[in-house]
């Protein structure tokens, strides 16, 4: 593929082994010590030749590469920190703790500014008011929305009872998860119980969609799995189980995901059998599309520990799973999922992450020895790849996997956030990855899209890594080796008070203008440790030419999602479908962001409304702004 080739898959394995050797302790200014997690000068090592590969590679981009992202946390005032349960720290263990958490997006006052509101899993999730020109605000507690006494996961927003303002559900893992209706003004007030969305087990992702057309967002909760006991640790968290990741093993352990149909009136019922979408997979997140063109949306279903499932809508009235005729083969571990037209020829192609191969005994050989955290996890065959798997549809509706040809793989992936980063009309790929402690530390990759004809990684030449102040290690929690915690693992050869060092990780993200200055900035949820605000310089060194469409449902639902939106330029069409989804675990409503490239007149924004109603807009177009597209009103009403 390349002159100078990126690391295969079975070399970046090799070089991200658990760390099992021996700690080294730094003196502090207090008398303490501080014991670092290993990292010895092989990932050091990599991740410089992984810097000089790219720099080796500028000549091979036909796209603009010239600007870059510098974190901007402290300018933007956000203070908010990710706190794990002891499962994924003090007594890490292999269990689903350790997916972390999610971020999400809207603008929940009104004021035509997104804010920022993001998930933990002890200490209380927070609500960010964005201010403008890149400053943010806690306004938590004002707005009603910590659930400092639950153990989160993610959420979403989403207008559910089309009023005008977004509203937000967030999912907990044993606590309930919770709707939030929102009185406009950013105030909200739980109406889980009366909603009928209160369930309480293991759940994950939760996908805003209307799948009957009726008008208003159905909602699918996407639960993984039972991967804890009755007993409670820290804060309150459920113990997880040491052998969670072999939980795929025992159907016993299945907790089946939900399809909730909106009934109007902020009600919801559970139709997961009654429309045939009974879905037990071990599933983090979840994502809609419309792949036959009726008008319907299809649900795609990951699956963290097996084969994933394409349901296809029929007519609002069931789904049918129709995985093989689309996907013959599914990644084994998914984890991410996005479509998107990635060579802009109007055909939705699908990019799914794979996180659990990578982390397989049986799955890549430098890891037979070294890595045995995770037991028994493959049941898979033939029909599964081991890997990110990258469909890209053809001229006869087929799919093929192309992700090693494009250059779609990575290591340790998680999250999706997929947007047009460098305004050329084409979408490019941010892939929070990682593993955190006890891993060597992983980075994030940035996939830039070569006009439609390949990936090439470029987090290294756009900024995002190294990360901020070079960091790659933070305190993780402290032990009394003389005291409660001398028979920690870790406490061996010690008798004093010392703190555990462990890499920095991401785990999800979304993609937004957070500045309004027209370019694409992004934000992270880490694990352990404050979110990354990365903020892009290209409208300071470019002037990119976009569009943003925001849409206004009148006979769909309120976001307009499930619409299709067509940009026409006088250089080429760009297509987007309105999915609301930003990364996994993390959804928003957003304007929709359309890089116009070298194009120098819009003529027309062409919508396909959920409804059938088929749209054209030719008035208030410009090369660099937006424009809001209200639905037209039925006949007669």
């Amino acid at each position: 593929m390349t002159t100078m080739p990126n690391y295969s898959r079975m070399a970046l394995a090799a070089l991200a082994l658990c760390l099992t050797g021996p700690t080294a302790a730094l003196p502090q200014d207090d008398g303490r010590r501080t014991v670092r997690v290993p990292t010895v000068d092989v990932g050091a090592n990599f991740m410089s030749i992984r810097q000089k590969n790219q720099e080796a590679t500028r000549e091979r981009f036909t796209v603009p590469i010239g600007f870059k992202f510098s974190d901007q946390v402290r300018d933007s005032g956000i203070d908010f920190r990710h706190e794990s349960v002891d499962d994924s720290s003090k007594y890490w263990k292999p269990v689903h703790y350790d997916h972390g958490n999610g971020v999400v997006a809207a603008d929940v006052d009104g004021d035509e500014l997104l804010d920022l509101y993001f998930v933990t899993q002890l200490g209380g999730n927070q609500l960010w008011k964005n201010l403008g020109g890149g400053r943010f605000a806690d306004v938590t507690e004002a707005a009603g929305v910590a659930l400092a006494d639950r153990v989160g996961v993610t959420a979403s927003f989403a207008d559910v009872d089309n009023d005008g303002d977004q509203d937000l559900f967030v999912t907990t893992v044993r606590y309930g998860n919770v709707l939030f209706e929102n009185d406009g003004k950013g105030r909200f007030k739980d109406i889980s119980a009366a909603a009928g969305l209160d369930y309480s087990g293991h759940s994950s992702g939760a996908v805003f969609f209307d799948y009957d057309l009726d008008g208003r967002l159905d909602l699918f909760v996407a639960n993984v799995g039972r991967y804890t006991f009755d007993e409670k640790g820290r804060g309150g968290a459920y113990v997880g189980m040491a052998d969670a990741f072999e939980g795929h093993l025992y159907p016993e352990r299945s907790e089946r995901s939900i399809l909730y149909r909106n009934l109007g009136g902020n009600r919801f019922e559970d139709v997961s059998e009654k429309t045939g979408l009974v879905d037990t997979s071990w599933s983090g997140d979840a994502t809609i599309a419309d792949l036959n063109r009726d008008g319907y949306p299809d649900l795609y279903v990951l699956n963290m520990q097996g084969d994933d499932h394409y349901y296809e809508n029929q007519a609002g009235k069931r789904f049918v799973e129709r995985t093989a005729a689309h996907f013959p083969k599914t990644s084994w571990g998914a984890m991410g999922v996005k479509f998107f037209d990635f060579d802009n020829d109007a055909r939705t192609d699908l990019l799914v992450t794979d996180m659990h191969s990578d982390m397989d005994e049986k799955g890549f050989e430098p890891l037979a020895e070294k890595n045995k955290l995770f037991g028994v996890m493959v049941a898979g065959g033939e029909n599964n790849i081991p890997g990110n798997s990258f469909w890209v549809r053809q001229e006869d509706g087929s799919y093929q996997e192309l992700s090693d040809k494009l250059g779609a793989e990575n290591y340790w992936p998680w999250g999706i956030s997929v947007a047009d980063l460098n305004a050329d009309g084409f979408e490019d790929v941010f892939l929070a990855s990682s593993m955190n402690y006890p891993f060597r530390y992983g980075i994030n990759s940035v996939f830039v899209n070569n006009a439609g004809k390949e990936f090439l990684d470029a987090e290294f030449l756009l900024g995002v890594e190294p990360r901020r102040d070079g960091r790659t290690h933070a305190p993780v929690f402290e032990l009394e080796c003389g005291g409660t915690d001398q028979e920690h693992e870790r406490c061996q050869g010690w008798d004093e008070r010392i703190t555990i060092v462990g890499a920095l990780g991401t785990r999800s993200s979304i993609i937004f203008d957070l500045d309004g200055d027209g370019d694409l900035d992004i934000v992270t949820n880490e694990f352990n440790d404050g979110p990354q605000v990365l903020v892009s310089n290209l409208a300071q060194t470019a002037k990119p030419k976009h569009l943003s469409v925001s849409l206004v449902g009148t006979r769909s639902n309120r976001d307009g999602i499930g619409a299709t939106v067509t940009v026409v330029t006088d250089k080429g069409s760009y297509t987007r479908y309105q999915d609301s989804t930003s990364g996994y675990l993390s959804h928003c409503s957003l304007p929709m962001y359309f890089g116009l490239g070298d194009a120098t007149k819009v003529e027309r924004v062409e919508v396909e409304w959920p409804s059938g109603e088929k749209q054209t807009v030719t008035r208030g177009l410009a090369t660099s702004g937006s424009v809001k597209i209200v639905e037209p009103q039925a006949e007669g009403s």
